[in-house]
């Protein structure tokens, strides 16, 4: 039994108080799952207070990931907010980058904890982390998500814990922590398959830097995503019998590869169907987010278990996990977002990678980030880490938006996240489009004849037939042609019908 620890207890507000204007302070959470609750929300309403008596104050945000409403909407809410990397999906606070309020750094998230430890954003002032329990000693058991908290508790100067009774404990049995050493001593992890554990069920903290601990009892806020439509059903049906026939010509091996799943409708509704298919046999996953079309395939025994950094699920499913802990707690494992996105064990397992995207281009370049070019959709998040060096790296989305005003498949992409080198396969409802091994040229004409709109393809051949020549064909006058015309007339091709 640990000796009862006896660090300050105070309020939401009193820990607020302790956090000055300007400070970098890091929040726990990768999604809301595990992210800080009450703190942001007193510093979100003391915000306000000070700019009523017209007084400065804003912070610089650093998170995992993508957090709840408590944090990055709350803040942004309350221009509360100067600066903030490096992913966000957080309507508030996307406006404000968008109209240049806040400053963003969008990151692959793998990289945000050595980033951390070597000092990149300068020094971290205050990490607010939610655990279920703190010891004497330092040791900290966090809750739904592991994401870069170990990396925040060692390098922040001073340290607010969240100590949320909401959480079940027995959910640290799920957590394997380790932090690599840094650059140039850095040992190759030895993880050979995604259930294996290398690390501890907590993390630590110097006793010494925790200057506050609140107590709280509130769940994840929760993540919604509709049901599968028509788009999100017949991409899912492309992908099964894609992976059906990879099975069938052994380029995929018939135990299967571990799978790695984006999130949002799309990805939800390929997981379900992949689970759910007779022929597709039972497999893992190593991945960033575990969701909850994910949770239902592992309680009927679809999924064999999951390596993630966060558990995204409805208040039901986590009663089910708690409730029958012993069976899920030997497969599903918790681990920090430099080991769950770590490229070298991305390869090394041989990882299956579904990912969506914003547009993608007749080369095979993919933008998952921004609209037009400019404006900030959510950020590049983990599926860089993943496309870049999977076994096979599929991106998906549907082939047009807005009711056909927008085509996804388009001369060249208005952003890059992903080039051609680090895509494979790409599908829509249309169809599905396996560039391996194929020149530009063939790339383009497969992309337009498999994955395009009806209403765009006879433009995109014109566009390939009219462009110059070279390795790549392209028309350095047209080739935003479509997103100009969307601009000006919020249609990508005015004559077109409505779909």
């Amino acid at each position: 039994m640990d000796e009862k620890e006896s660090f300050p207890r105070m309020t939401a507000e009193e820990a607020a108080e302790l956090i000055e204007d300007g400070a970098l302070v890091a929040f726990s959470g990768f999604t809301p799952a595990g992210a800080a609750k009450v703190v942001p929300l007193a510093l979100a309403k003391r915000a306000r207070a000070l700019h009523e008596e017209g007084k400065p104050f804003q912070i610089r945000v650093l998170t995992g990931a993508s957090t709840g409403p408590s944090i990055d909407d709350a803040l942004a809410e309350a221009d509360a907010i100067s600066w903030r990397a490096p992913y966000q999906s957080s309507r508030p606070l996307r406006e404000r980058i968008n109209d240049g309020r806040v400053s963003f750094v969008d990151m692959h998230l793998s990289l945000v904890p050595q980033s951390v430890m070597y000092g990149f954003f300068g020094k971290i002032d205050v990490a607010v982390v939610e655990a279920h329990h703190i010891s004497s000693d330092g040791r900290v058991y966090l809750t739904s998500s592991i994401g870069a908290s170990p990396s925040f508790l060692r390098a922040a100067e001073k340290v607010i814990i969240e100590l949320n009774q909401y959480v079940p404990p027995e959910i640290s049995e799920m957590a394997d922590i380790v932090i690599p050493k840094t650059p140039p001593h850095r040992p190759a992890l030895d993880l050979d398959f995604p259930l294996q554990r290398i690390g501890k069920t907590y993390a630590r903290v110097d006793p010494e830097k925790i200057i506050g601990v609140v107590e709280t009892c509130k769940p994840d806020e929760e993540i919604r995503y509709s049901s599968p439509n028509y788009y999100s059903g017949t991409i899912a049906r492309h992908v099964v019998n894609f992976l059906l026939e990879e099975i069938a010509a052994k380029r995929i091996p018939k135990e299967m590869l571990p799978l790695q799943v984006g999130v949002g409708n799309v990805a939800n509704a390929v997981l379900a169907s992949l689970g759910e298919h007779p022929d597709i046999p039972k497999f893992t996953m190593y991945t960033e987010v575990f969701q909850s079309s994910g949770f239902e395939l592992m309680k009927r025994e679809l999924i064999q278990g999951a390596s993630t950094c966060a558990l995204t699920l409805t208040p039901p499913q986590m009663l089910d996990l708690v409730g029958e802990i012993k069976f899920y707690a030997s497969r599903l494992v918790l681990r920090p977002q430099e080991i769950s996105n770590n490229p070298a064990l991305v390869r090394q397992m041989g990882v299956i990678a579904l990912n969506t995207a914003v547009e993608m281009d007749l080369e095979g370049d993919v933008n998952s980030s921004h609209v037009l070019g400019q404006r900030l959709l959510n950020g590049i998040g983990g599926s860089g880490d993943f496309a870049r060096n999977a076994y096979l790296s599929i991106f998906m989305c549907p082939s047009t938006a807005k009711d056909g005003a927008i085509s996804t498949i388009v001369p060249l992409c208005s952003h890059i996240d992903h080039t051609e080198h680090s895509v494979n396969v790409v599908v829509t409802e249309q169809g599905i489009a396996d560039l391996r091994g194929l020149s530009p040229d063939k790339r383009a004409k497969l992309i337009i004849d498999n994955c395009a709109h009806p209403h765009y393809r006879d433009y995109l051949h014109e566009y390939i037939e009219k462009a110059g020549p070279g390795h790549i064909r392209h028309n350095l006058a047209t080739c935003f042609e479509l997103h100009q015309n969307l601009l000006r007339d919020g249609v990508m091709l005015p004559d077109l019908p409505a779909i």
